[in-house]
């Protein structure tokens, strides 16, 4: 089973820009690596992906136009750069793998990394 580990996570201002990353342990050509969130009390939501073969990315309406992802194959990374955060954005954020194609249901998804807390507040 694949393993996903997330780091970069931290506190920042509004108006601040963080980047996330994954390590993935298995190639990402077999892959579509997922961003979730999970803010206290409420649901998972789908923040991002990025599908295995042509590397096309889906966002979340909620993150268009602030956050950016992108992938490095030969490391085995997938990124998530994040500008403009709002307070809203404040969530443990997860990445997650899924075979070959991008879905935007937690459920399509198999295995998830451990969470990276991510804060915004002046």
């Amino acid at each position: 089973q694949v393993q996903l580990v997330e780091s970069g996570g931290g506190l920042v201002q509004p108006g601040g820009s963080l980047r996330l990353s994954c390590k993935v342990s298995d190639t990402l050509d077999y892959h579509a690596i997922g961003w979730f969130r999970q803010a206290p009390g409420k649901e998972r939501e789908g923040v991002s992906c990025v599908s295995n073969s042509d590397g096309e990315a889906y966002y979340a309406d909620s993150v268009k136009g602030r956050f950016t992802i992108s992938r490095d194959k030969a490391q085995k990374t997938v990124y998530l750069q994040m500008n403009s955060l709002e307070p809203e954005d404040t969530a443990v954020y997860y990445c997650t793998s899924a075979p070959f194609y991008c879905s935007s249901r937690a459920q399509d998804f198999g295995s998830w990394g451990q969470g990276t807390q991510v804060t915004v507040s002046a």
